[in-house]
């Protein structure tokens, strides 16, 4: 098994993300700034008829490429779907080291910051404020975790929900799990000290109900981690499934057949919210 260590460094490279063009060209998705940081508009692509009469669940996605590189586009597909369920689905840009030259924590402020623009324009967007999900993959799925967990960083706003694929969730040593020997996340790339912007770290009674579908062999961010943050959620009393598929590497979630299976159980977890119909 390869180190934590990849978390940081070979994810970045993983061909996986590269298929995606960045920035994305959604045709027939609205489109909004969401977050201005000195000349970088953040932007959202919102997928789904809005009503504000009418409020629907949302959904908000954000892409992994190891807060490296990356694009919006690789949760177009599912995003698409859960439109057609009756949802504002909503893909998220966000600061990356590539593009913007951040590291780890600034990513986080940005994720953190999208949530919070979604509840304070849920009115607007037809969107039900206590029918918010964060979803992400890999290091895109860390930034959704960390909006369930960790307090601070801009806001304190919080997603009712939390779909994760083979997701980040745990940075450093918690419980009966340790990361192999020299696979520290260091302050330099991170910005802050791994425990502070690790999920697993900051589970609590705030933490809402999360599914975690990933792949027994993901030799870069080790099924382990997802274990160790399934151990924190039963501690503190949280409802949380942890789905495994047997043999998938990284990245399994949207390939072929893996596709097919996620989605199903992404969109039975919303069934079982109430938050779209069977």
């Amino acid at each position: 098994m390869k180190s934590l260590l990849c978390l940081l460094l070979c994810l970045v490279a993983a061909p996986l993300f590269a298929q995606f063009t960045y920035p994305p060209t959604f045709t027939d998705a609205r489109v909004e700034t969401y977050r201005t940081i000195d000349s970088t508009e953040l932007k959202l692509w919102i997928f789904g008829e809005s009503d504000p009469k009418s409020p629907k669940p949302a959904i908000v996605f954000f892409f992994g490429g190891g807060w490296t590189g990356g694009s919006p586009a690789q949760f177009e597909n599912q995003a698409r779907h859960f439109a057609k369920r009756g949802m504002i689905a909503i893909t998220a840009d966000y600061r990356v080291k590539s593009r913007h030259g951040v590291q780890v924590v600034e990513c986080v402020k940005d994720a953190k910051a999208a949530i919070a623009w979604v509840r304070e324009n849920a009115a607007r967007l037809g969107i039900d404020p206590n029918k918010i999900a964060a979803s992400g993959g890999s290091a895109g799925g860390h930034l959704a975790a960390v909006t369930g967990t960790v307090t601070g960083f801009g806001s304190d706003e919080r997603p009712n929900a939390l779909m994760l694929f083979n997701p980040g969730c745990t940075l450093g040593p918690i419980g009966e799990w340790n990361p192999p020997a020299g696979a520290k996340l260091g302050v330099e790339r991170l910005g802050v000290e791994a425990e502070v912007i690790s999920p697993a770290h900051h589970v609590g009674e705030h933490t809402p109900p999360t599914l975690i579908l990933h792949g027994t062999a993901d030799t870069t961010v080790p099924y382990a981690t997802a274990l160790a943050f399934e151990s924190e959620m039963k501690r503190a009393g949280r409802s949380c499934k942890l789905v495994g598929y047997d043999g998938a590497e990284h990245g399994f979630f949207n390939r072929g057949e893996d596709y097919t299976k996620t989605l199903a159980e992404a969109d039975a977890f919303l069934v079982d919210l109430g938050w779209i119909r069977k």
